[in-house]
């Protein structure tokens, strides 16, 4: 059955400017959040909100942090307590050597977070990597053993289907038992930076404040000594493929596909196929952004992800 679509676009924002217009750094989102222990290693979190309301759990991409979502937060927060963290190895979180960096394991300390939370029920938001711990999450619900009710998925810009996605020459090295570990340690932030630029629909409009952030979370606690590690959700997503694919082919929550079209890496061709193969599900198009709409085009992503939150809560999302 072909999807509902919805085509939106706003401005993006001024470079150095949160939605509420003031600039921003890692330094200043560190202290908007707190940590909590999760098997004995420290998670950083953003739990922001009314608290009454609804939750939206966020889960971020790589090889970025929950930061990327800065510049939506006081606009997800009008309506709805959001919990944002760092997954181990990236951000603010701890990145331990001695650790499997399994997509599996991040989808146990996401669980075991919300629980220390109280959370026991939420919406599901989930960026580039964050889709393949959501899609984990997704597979134990089918399955009975999720602990926690989900009322909505949203998937934005992630390699869900890796045979279509168009990985780059950095993620390709770092994925390489033989060159990962080397890659690692030979990054500069004026090579990360380029790079992160290309992944915007317009790279011209890439905040030099917000990519000095993301490089910034990449080094802390050593992170770029765990990219090597990291990559091997690559394979995991070709691993679990079925399983993943098949939960989200037997979905049965409202869905909604928010895709940054100019994704050079996600491609338009997995939002089309995510859309064509989860039921019902509403694909939304953010025509000139790229893999990070969410700090591309903050007013334009905010709307379309609280508008079909809003038709979920009132029951009228598919």
């Amino acid at each position: 059955m072909p999807s509902p679509t919805l085509d939106l676009h706003s401005p993006v924002r001024s470079a150095g400017e949160t939605a509420g217009g003031e600039a921003f750094g890692l330094d200043a989102w560190r202290r908007r959040g707190a940590f909590v222990p999760v098997s004995d290693r420290q998670v950083f979190f953003v739990d922001e909100g009314p608290h009454d309301a609804e939750p939206l759990l966020i889960l971020h991409g790589s090889p970025t942090s929950s930061f990327d979502f800065h510049r939506v937060l006081g606009a997800l927060t009008e309506k709805h307590r959001v919990v944002a963290h760092d997954h181990f190895g990236f951000g603010l979180s701890a990145k331990p050597k001695l650790y499997s960096y399994s997509l599996l394991e991040q989808a146990d300390t996401a669980l075991e977070l919300w629980r220390q939370l109280g959370i026991r029920s939420g919406h599901l938001l989930a960026h580039d990597y964050g889709t393949s711990v959501a899609t984990e999450l997704l597979a134990r619900r089918e399955r009975g053993l999720l602990p926690i009710a989900l009322k909505s998925v949203t998937l934005c810009n992630g390699s869900v289907h890796l045979e279509l996605a168009r990985l780059r020459i950095s993620q390709r090295i770092a994925r390489s038992r033989v060159l990962g570990p080397l890659f690692g340690r030979l990054v500069f932030r004026a090579y990360f930076k380029r790079v992160m630029r290309r992944l915007w629909g317009d790279r011209r409009k890439a905040d030099d404040g917000d990519l000095d952030s993301m490089w910034q979370g990449v080094r802390s606690h050593q992170g770029h000594l765990r990219t090597h590690q990291i990559s091997s959700y690559l394979n995991e997503r070709m691993r679990f493929r079925h399983r993943w694919i098949g939960a989200l082919v037997r979905l049965d929550l409202p869905t909604h596909v928010l895709w940054g079209r100019r994704d050079p890496v996600a491609v338009a061709a997995i939002a089309e196929k995510l859309a064509e193969e989860t039921p019902d599900a509403v694909l939304t198009w953010l025509d000139d952004a790229g893999h990070y709409p969410m700090l591309e085009d903050p007013q334009g992503w905010s709307e379309a992800a609280l508008s079909f939150l809003a038709r979920v809560e009132e029951g009228s999302a598919p």
